[in-house]
């Protein structure tokens, strides 16, 4: 009676194991699956608060008064444009980059040295490559989230970055 006893808890042994590695496999295929939904969601941030900034810097360029410079020297001035009696605001808030999790964007200077652009500093490659709008049309051929470049078109003056 004893040796049919340990013959079934070695089978119930048995399935306990194949159960908890059927278990594991089937966690480890859902945390991928939140992984790659969570870099989408960081990615439809950056394109969210780059667009701020885009909108932003183009809404300060275009406010310019003669005789000011024409962009902003830090992303400060898109909060509060002391360049008009009455003060202007471009920018509600200074957005943190979604994939760094810090205010520490990378800016492309303008010839007359503000800022005429900015992008993240992280490296990845970006999961989306197409359906932009037409202003990021330039995204479709990113290599990196850096060639994310938000902000006035390219020209040659513009490029430095700091």
């Amino acid at each position: 009676m004893r040796l049919r006893f340990r013959a079934q808890g070695g089978f119930t042994f048995i399935g306990i194991i194949i159960s908890v590695a059927v278990l594991g496999v089937g966690l480890a295929g859902l945390g991928q699956v939140w992984g790659v939904k969570a870099k989408r969601e960081r990615e439809q941030e950056l394109l969210f608060v780059g667009e701020q900034y885009r909108a932003a810097i183009f809404s300060y360029v275009s406010a310019t008064p003669a005789g000011k410079p024409r962009y902003p020297r830090q992303l400060d001035d898109l909060l509060d444009d002391k360049r008009h009696p009455v003060v202007r605001r471009h920018l509600r808030q200074l957005y943190p980059d979604p994939l760094t999790g810090r205010a520490d964007w990378e800016v492309v200077l303008a010839a007359d040295g503000g800022i005429a652009a900015i992008h993240t500093r992280a490296d990845g490659v970006p999961m989306k490559s197409g359906n932009f709008p037409a202003y990021f049309i330039a995204f479709e051929r990113a290599a990196s989230y850096r060639d994310w470049v938000f902000g006035m078109p390219p020209s040659p003056q513009v490029g430095q970055t700091r």
